[in-house]
């Protein structure tokens, strides 16, 4: 502003009133972004609380004792808002048109990978379709920016913005849970997590702290733990307080975060990753599952499917390896074999695997 002045303003102002002037702007300024700030606020309270209503069915009567949002919980697809540590998160839910309030329903939370967003993990996963096919409900949490729309989870070791700030994804995906079950019909032995790569490793990490919550998990191209530079200390999931059934999907030839573990061609930073056997191994010990899997391998060669059974709570543990997949979701415009899809393995492991 100073230099504006000596250049073009004190030929028309004193520098007194330039000065007053020029405070007054920043003031304003400064209202104007308080204003959207709080403009924000009062549209994410209003969303959370308009039209609260108590669902009655055709004879009168209260279903349960469940409280609707019906603006944000009707059949379709919402972006909605919540607050959580101080900070404002994001989600996309779709509803399937079959919902109406009177039948627990499944949950299935869908994790971006780093770099991602809800937006893109929801359009290339094909839940929503499967979702109103089977009649579950699909959320598709965001995770944290520094550039929009590049979004990641903090997951101990990894990754980006998110695990600078030590973010409590964890407590966000607990309280985004809770949140849902108290504005839909939600089964609450129905409760799974999948994601993709950094959001794998989310779900990994969810599974463990929150096992008395989360009936089973599908990592696509995930980890247990890691080193987040070469002179890191280990850092791996939490041993778990209940049992939780996992299937893994992960491609043979990933680059980003290999199967063998360690780095590969496109792994970003310094980190390092523990191996796809290191994580399935970990959750079999923590099931009791049997230490030999049963195997069932594709007409192709190129799906083989491990499978630990004998679990305590009927859990159990298994690997489906893509032997020429690399570092995208199967079945996605970026799988160019399409021999299987990843939202119809999962969810057949989802609908048999409810926490007992």
């Amino acid at each position: 502003m100073l230099v504006f002045w000596e250049k073009i303003g004190k030929k028309y102002i004193s520098k007194k009133a330039f000065n007053i002037l020029s405070k007054k702007m920043v003031i304003r300024q400064m209202n104007k972004k308080i204003l959207i700030i709080v403009g924000i606020i009062i549209l994410i309270f209003a969303a959370e609380t308009s039209a609260l209503v108590t669902i009655q069915d055709s004879m009168g009567s209260h279903i349960g004792n469940y409280t609707y949002n019906i603006l944000s919980m009707s059949p379709g697809d919402h972006l909605r808002f919540m607050f959580h540590d101080w900070k404002i998160r994001s989600y996309r839910i779709h509803i399937p048109p079959s919902y109406d309030g009177s039948t627990e329903l499944p949950l299935v939370l869908a994790l971006h990978g780093g770099g991602g967003r809800s937006k893109s993990m929801e359009s290339k996963t094909g839940f929503d379709e499967k979702a109103d096919k089977e009649g579950f409900i699909a959320v598709y949490p965001n995770g944290i920016c520094r550039l929009f729309p590049l979004r990641t989870w903090n997951v101990g070791f990894c990754c980006g913005k998110a695990l600078e700030e030590n973010v409590d994804d964890v407590g966000f995906i607990e309280k985004l849970i809770d949140r849902l079950q108290n504005r839909l019909n939600i089964d609450p032995a129905q409760i799974y997590v999948t994601g993709h790569s950094n959001g794998a490793i989310m779900a990994y990490r969810l599974a463990a702290e929150l096992s008395d919550t989360i009936a089973a998990i599908a990592p696509v191209a995930g980890t247990i733990g890691g080193y987040e530079t070469e002179d890191s200390e280990l850092w791996i999931i939490p041993e778990p307080s209940n049992p939780v059934s996992v299937i893994a999907v992960h491609g043979k030839l990933d680059e980003n975060l290999p199967y063998d573990g360690g780095r590969g061609n496109n792994t970003g930073g310094n980190r390092s990753y523990l191996s796809v056997n290191e994580s399935i191994y970990f959750w079999v010990e923590h099931n009791g599952c049997n230490s030999f899997p049963e195997r069932d391998v594709s007409e192709s060669g190129n799906i083989v499917i491990d499978t630990y059974v004998g679990g305590q709570h009927m859990v159990e543990v298994s690997l489906v390896t893509i032997m020429n997949g690399g570092h995208w979701w199967p079945g996605s415009d970026k799988d160019p074999y399409q021999e299987i899809s990843a939202a119809d393995i999962i969810w057949d492991f989802f609908e048999s695997h409810p926490k007992q």
